[in-house]
């Protein structure tokens, strides 16, 4: 059984380096089985919070940085175990580029992957006008390896190439975010249980998470033949982008056609495709599920229903109960 925290040295020259997250450590059985840790950096490069969550085989941190620069470098520090991660990139946009295998990798908000990289050196590329946001869960070689032997073909496949030590990934194309994984990214992070009941629930919803995008990039890969062109998908992400920052007056369906350069038709039957929902269909899970995170934060009823674009107070709560089956009131802080 092992308990990690993930390092990495990161700067903004190659050499220059400034250690960030912790190092690899084991525990026996009897100590504390979750541990948490938050932590601040200010660096000329960039100022960060982390935080860490730590238990046997499973590793979760969530990050919120602020690039002053564009171009950030990277170095293994050597002392992490061998590991996989669910990566879920929440907001902002980044590219890596690892020199060990000579690939790059692109991080774009809202979209996730699973991803076997052992080691990264090399560089990264971020837009510096807006706060990057990532949610990670890394699983033990082992642990791996164990959930995946029954599951399912896409699992099994990655398994095998991790098994074997290549680096991979669950596909080339990153998926979108579904809300059931937002939803279970937010129950991980406000998690209010203690001791046992902690440890178990946080292992079920990482397992859940796992779940959820095996089940997502298997639908992906039935459904290879109908995928938009790259083109075309991007349009998609900038259409849905151009929703979450237009929240309170949205763009119709023409307007965000021509902003995003395609037409209104592949616009619609697109981002059904893509995102498993209609183009206002998304854009009203989308602020009711931040209308139930902001109720979580204590925010008064009134104040989130229009921050969140809804006309009355009435016509949220109507919305609120009939997707989440509770009132606004019952939503626990």
């Amino acid at each position: 059984m092992i308990i990690a925290h993930m390092g990495i040295n990161v700067g903004k020259d190659y050499g220059s380096w400034k250690k960030v997250g912790g190092s690899f450590d084991e525990f026996p059985v009897k100590e504390q089985l979750v541990t948490e840790r938050k932590e601040k950096y200010s660096f000329s490069f960039s100022d960060a919070e982390l935080m860490q969550i730590n238990m046997p085989d499973i590793y979760i941190v969530y990050g919120d940085i602020l690039f002053k620069k564009h171009q950030m470098y990277f170095s293994p520090t050597y002392d992490v175990p061998d590991m996989i991660k669910l990566r879920f990139t929440l907001s902002g946009n980044g590219t890596i580029f690892n020199k060990v295998n000579s690939k790059k990798y692109t991080f774009r908000s809202n979209q996730q992957n699973i991803i076997y990289m052992p080691e990264l050196d090399g560089t990264g590329e971020y837009d510096t006008s807006c706060s990057y946001r990532f949610f990670e869960v890394h699983f033990a070689k082992e642990k791996f390896l164990q959930l995946a032997e029954h599951s399912c073909r896409t699992l099994q496949v990655l398994a095998g190439h991790m098994d074997s030590g290549h680096y991979t990934q669950m596909a080339e194309q990153n998926l979108p975010i579904s809300w059931a994984m937002q939803n279970c990214i937010n129950d991980i992070l406000n998690c209010n249980y203690t001791d046992g009941l902690k440890l178990m629930f946080l292992e079920s919803k990482c397992v859940e998470l796992l779940v959820l995008q095996a089940e997502a990039f298997e639908s992906a890969g039935r459904k290879k033949q109908s995928l938009p062109s790259t083109y075309d998908r991007d349009c998609l992400y900038d259409a849905r982008d151009l929703l979450i920052a237009n929240v309170h007056q949205p763009p119709s369906v023409a307007e965000l056609a021509k902003l995003c350069g395609i037409n209104a038709f592949k616009l619609k039957q697109g981002f059904k495709g893509l995102f498993d929902n209609s183009i206002f269909g998304y854009l009203s899970d989308y602020r009711l599920n931040c209308a139930k995170e902001l109720l979580r934060e204590g925010k008064p009823i009134k104040s989130v229903a229009f921050e969140m674009g809804y006309s009355s107070v009435q016509h949220f709560s109507n919305a609120f109960r009939k997707k989440f089956e509770i009132s606004p009131g019952k939503v626990k802080s």
